[in-house]
């Protein structure tokens, strides 16, 4: 049995440690926010926190978050009231919204570090989860205003 915290709530899994976070979180434990995008830790789809940091769960097995806290897109507000989550609603950001919710958790990953970030901070900081739609504008300024509300 592996053991680890999500969203807040102590969970026990009986899965052969070697698999895949993000097929545990999705198949077992039944959050379908958290998104299968490549499989190779490319796109940003699958962005989770581990102890706050943001991680590609398709590149995490499990057994290597025995122990720690992990929070997906439904552990950062129960009912979409995060800063973050308003936010991207008023700059009307998702087009297909596959990446989004990767998207979110890295954004928050970067206020909790970086408050106040700058544009160019922000565009470092969210390289990794990329959007095919091309809504990084929206993205960006989504963080922005969020940084005013956090």
């Amino acid at each position: 049995m592996i053991n680890f915290t999500l969203n807040g709530r102590s969970v026990e899994v009986d899965n052969p440690e070697d698999e895949l976070l993000l097929l545990v979180i999705r198949d077992e434990l039944g959050l379908k926010g958290t998104k299968y995008g490549c499989g190779a830790a490319m796109c940003g789809a699958c962005t989770v926190h581990v102890d706050g940091e943001p991680e590609f769960s398709c590149q995490l097995s499990v057994g290597d978050v025995a122990g720690y806290e992990v929070t997906t897109i439904e552990g950062l507000s129960e009912d979409a009231s995060h800063p973050l989550q308003k936010a991207w609603i008023d700059q009307q950001v998702p087009q297909c919204g596959y990446c989004q919710s990767g998207q979110i958790m890295r954004a928050a990953a970067l206020l909790s570090e970086n408050p106040d970030p700058s544009r160019a901070e922000i565009a470092e900081y969210m390289a990794p989860n990329l959007c095919r739609c091309g809504t990084y504008n929206r993205i960006f300024k989504a963080v922005e205003q969020a940084a005013q509300e956090v």
